[in-house]
């Protein structure tokens, strides 16, 4: 599957889960839970000190997963996780510089756009998949369809609030996948507790799955 392209491959699992690391040590591990929940694909956010190393340990570990980097709030952190290993990068806004320099390299880039003016600028700059960010404060679901109208080219990647509660009222055509730390819970990763995480991955695979469970 890796001679699949990104957006492709992540629309095929409609799944990134979205993991915090505080222990680089223990990324490899994380990944691994995760695929071994059916979901190949790994978001691991900057938002610790832990998480270039993690990004660095995870790639190396399971080199067939498509690792990317969260919560990329600037050009020196999106170069440094992409020399890490990163193939994907996320950002929570959108930056021009940053999202310039991605498509400059050809590596896939999903910042966060709300707003008609923010859609707008990252569709001039030739994207069509952005991330939807915090879903669950700008509108959700009903959000996303009202924007479809305007700019029906775009998918979206919606992540906060999102959990197996709700995960399949975001599981509609604008929506290319969903993201969220549900898939790879902190909690679960800093005690270990590896089957959790495969678990989670592996309800929301089959609720992703087409026709649901």
């Amino acid at each position: 599957m890796n001679s699949v392209p990104i957006n492709k491959r992540i629309g095929h699992t409609r799944l990134i889960p979205v993991a915090v690391i505080d222990d680089p040590a223990r990324a490899a591990e994380a990944a691994k839970a995760v695929a071994a929940g059916g979901v190949d694909i790994l978001e691991i956010t900057l938002r610790t000190p832990a998480g270039l190393a993690a990004i660095e340990k995870a790639a190396a570990a399971c080199p067939d997963m498509l690792i990317g980097a969260g919560t990329v709030l600037n050009l020196e952190a999106c170069r440094e996780a992409l020399d890490r290993g990163a193939r994907f990068i996320v950002s929570p806004g959108y930056d021009p510089a940053l999202v310039e320099y991605c498509l400059k390299r050809g590596t896939p880039v999903f910042p966060g756009c709300v707003t008609p003016t923010e859609i707008t600028a990252a569709l001039n700059a030739g994207l069509e998949t952005l991330k939807f960010f915090p879903a669950n404060v700008y509108g959700g679901v009903k959000a996303i369809k009202a924007l479809s109208g305007p700019f029906p080219g775009v998918q979206f990647i919606p992540t906060g609030g999102i959990d197996l509660s709700n995960l399949q009222e975001f599981l509609i055509p604008q929506v290319l996948a969903v993201g969220g730390g549900w898939l790879c819970d902190r909690k679960a990763v800093n005690a270990g507790d590896w089957s959790a995480i495969t678990q989670a991955c592996a309800q929301s695979r089959r609720l992703a799955a087409p026709g649901g469970p």
